[in-house]
């Protein structure tokens, strides 16, 4: 058995050798996500990460575990993903600043046959940016592979005043959550 997971991020990855799993092998999905969009921002999270898991079980021995994650930020009934551009990133930017929106991810794990997902919800709220601010951000060039185009672990730590729920979560991968769908596969990672 070896764990498999579905996703390029680079954060994901590091959150599950920081968990020591292994073997540990990164085989992200390549097909082109197409969400429903009349879907709100979990039930997006949920299925876009199904796709992915669906898409590397295809291929997998049905001994491995397959884990996807997707992650959005949604705000006012929209859903903020990866921008596109400079202008994008500048545009999200501004909507978040000095407000509380909702980052959703979905996980998904795949084996033998089975497959669950489940979606983990946390609240950030960011204080109020200048316009300065949100420029020297982008100019890093941290926002432009991230949802809502911001990493809280980064630079992006000095805008958020808090988060209620999982931390992990807003990185992409929620450990809590992970931890325990994995022991209804029968695998305790501690």
């Amino acid at each position: 058995m070896k764990f498999i997971l579905a996703s390029a991020s680079p954060r994901r990855r590091e959150l599950m050798e920081m968990l020591r799993v292994s073997p540990l092998e990164i085989r992200p999905a390549k097909g082109e996500e197409h969400p429903d969009p009349g879907l709100n921002g979990e039930e997006t999270a949920a299925e876009l990460s199904r796709q992915k898991c669906a898409e590397v079980a295809a291929s997998a021995d049905p001994e491995d575990v397959v884990i996807a994650a997707d992650t959005v930020v949604w705000l006012n009934g929209r859903i903020f993903g990866k921008p596109h551009d400079h202008d994008d990133a500048v545009r999200m930017l501004m909507a978040l600043s000095g407000r509380t929106h909702t980052v959703y991810t979905g996980v998904t794990i795949s084996r033998g046959g089975q497959m669950r997902t489940e979606v983990e919800a946390s609240d950030v709220h960011f204080r109020e940016l200048t316009m300065e601010e949100i420029e020297a951000y982008i100019a890093t060039g941290e926002p432009m592979d991230k949802a809502g185009a911001y990493g809280a672990q980064g630079y992006a730590s000095l805008f958020v005043e808090g988060i209620d729920g999982d931390f992990f979560n807003v990185m992409g991968l929620p450990l809590c959550r992970l931890g325990q769908m994995l022991k209804k596969f029968g695998i305790a990672l501690i």
